[in-house]
């Protein structure tokens, strides 16, 4: 029998999924090996007392970071609203730098990755995190590299991960180094999950969250893009329309926006494209037209390289409202009604 020890630790506000998810997964290694491999998880709180959820749910820790511990070969922080009250906590950040020192990996579920963040851990490291805190951690810990489209990230001993139902992907990944390949693909049938996700977190983020400065030049520009999708723009056009050069007009609209014109141009034909493929059942052909693609094969190259899935698989996943077709994790093909 083999056995791998791995801690989670728990905080005021943690959510609750970061921790199930994963646990449930390892769980089911040692029910589907009949006992022959197995994780043994202990909870490890940030105080002496039950710790609420953020979903309000309360959970008694099997120890502290101030109590002996056994040697774990995997440690696991989940994210969580109350991360930002705990990750520069010293007791935290201590137990956490000694354990990357002892463990064989350590992983950030979600926001987690703070925490390691003020511990030291990421210095150098690619991570990731959810889409929403990305800018944040950037900001944070500016030596670390962090990648706001990926799933997970695994460098070194380090595992990052994006939000929630991520903590599910990398403790399939976990699963598939330690037992092999076989074993996470059975697991990923039970939980009725895939064994990997196609394409990365723009899946799921909005595209286009940039706003131009009210009634400024910028927003003029960004208003009249939005509004004419389906036609042929450059930064010379778009520069005569506001009466500015076309340098002055990309220097002012990176500065209010964060980007260039064109390449908000392009995310919004793809922001736009989305709503079409979830919300309506025009055909590819139609949606490319109306969102200023030149033709359909133009739409899929854009989503395929942005989004990494293609228009049909995209609209089959997200679609509201009609009839879909999803793959379940053994590869079969579902109708949903």
């Amino acid at each position: 029998m083999r056995k791998i020890i791995v801690g989670m630790v728990l905080f005021p506000g943690f959510q609750l999924l970061d921790i199930a998810g994963p646990k449930d997964a390892f769980a089911q290694v040692k029910v589907l090996t009949a006992g022959e491999c197995e994780y043994e998880m202990l909870t490890i709180g940030t105080t002496r007392s039950p710790l609420l959820s953020s979903s309000g749910l309360t959970v008694i820790p099997d120890r502290t970071i101030f109590d002996p511990c056994p040697e774990f070969d995997t440690v696991i922080m989940p994210g969580g609203l109350g991360i930002f009250d705990v990750y520069s906590d010293s007791a935290l950040c201590d137990w956490l730098r000694a354990q990357g020192k002892r463990c064989r990996r350590i992983a950030a579920v979600c926001n987690g990755v703070f925490a390691f963040g003020a511990a030291g851990l990421i210095e150098g490291k690619s991570v990731t995190t959810h889409w929403m805190d990305a800018v944040h951690l950037g900001e944070s810990f500016p030596s670390a590299f962090v990648d706001p489209d990926q799933i997970h990230v695994k460098d070194g001993s380090v595992y990052t991960t994006a939000g929630v139902t991520a903590g599910i992907d990398l403790s399939l990944l976990m699963i598939e180094e330690d037992f092999g390949k076989k074993l996470a693909i059975d697991v990923a049938k039970y939980l009725v999950v895939y064994l990997r996700r196609a394409g990365g977190q723009s899946q799921f983020s909005p595209l286009l969250d940039v706003q131009g400065d009210v009634d400024s030049q910028v927003e003029a520009v960004q208003n009249y893009l939005l509004a004419n999708l389906h036609q042929t723009h450059c930064l010379t056009s778009l520069a005569a329309r506001v009466h500015m050069s076309p340098r002055n007009l990309s220097r002012l609209f990176t500065k209010e926006t964060g980007m260039p014109p064109m390449t908000f141009l392009a995310d919004a034909r793809i922001d736009a494209a989305r709503r079409f493929l979830e919300t309506t059942d025009q055909s590819i052909k139609e949606i490319s037209h109306r969102c200023g693609f030149e033709n359909p094969d133009g739409l899929r190259r854009v989503f395929v390289k942005r989004l990494a899935i293609s228009p049909g698989e995209y609209r089959s996943r997200f679609r509201s409202g009609v009839a879909a077709t999803r793959t379940a994790p053994d590869g079969a093909f579902v109708k949903e009604d």
